[in-house]
């Protein structure tokens, strides 16, 4: 079976390094305070040692899934041509009320509204990918469909 990779940008790939490199500095401190709960004594009743096993664990946890994102990771660099793609920003209208709102298309484990950044598999992402500026594009959404108009796009 082949693997599957991840479609990300560079900012994302980054980031997920960074993270990495945080957990780590932070599992010497966790395997400290594992060591200091277990000297304790019985740790069949011993409350310190089971959430300082189980945090250990959810870190080394975290660890092997993010190595995993950076091992099938699909590094992707946007081009400098008008065609929507992942890395690149996008200005749409919205054609019901006529809202204009810019986003990133990202990768799917990047995706966050808060700061403006779709999926490019998520409903709008589907829809908006590959497309041009003046396109109108139809968003099939869980809440129904809408239609939206490219302003720009930009790296």
């Amino acid at each position: 079976m082949e693997p599957v990779f991840n479609k990300m940008t560079p900012a994302g790939y980054k980031a997920i390094e960074q993270e990495i490199i945080d957990l780590k500095k932070q599992r010497p401190q966790k395997i400290k305070n594992l060591a200091a709960a277990a000297a304790l004594g019985d740790r069949s009743e011993n409350a310190e040692y089971t959430t300082s096993k189980q945090e250990l664990g959810r870190l080394n946890s975290r660890l092997r899934f993010l190595a995993k994102q950076l091992q099938y990771a699909d590094v992707v660099k946007p081009s400098d041509n008008d065609i929507l793609d992942i890395g690149k920003f996008v200005t749409i209208e919205f054609l019901d009320d006529h809202d204009q709102l810019t986003y990133q298309m990202v990768g799917k484990q990047e995706a966050n509204l808060d700061q403006k950044k779709i999926s490019f598999t998520s409903p709008i992402g589907k829809a908006l990918n590959k497309h041009k500026v003046n396109d109108i594009v139809t968003v099939e959404s869980p809440a129904g469909s809408y239609q939206v108009k490219i302003i720009q796009i930009h790296i």
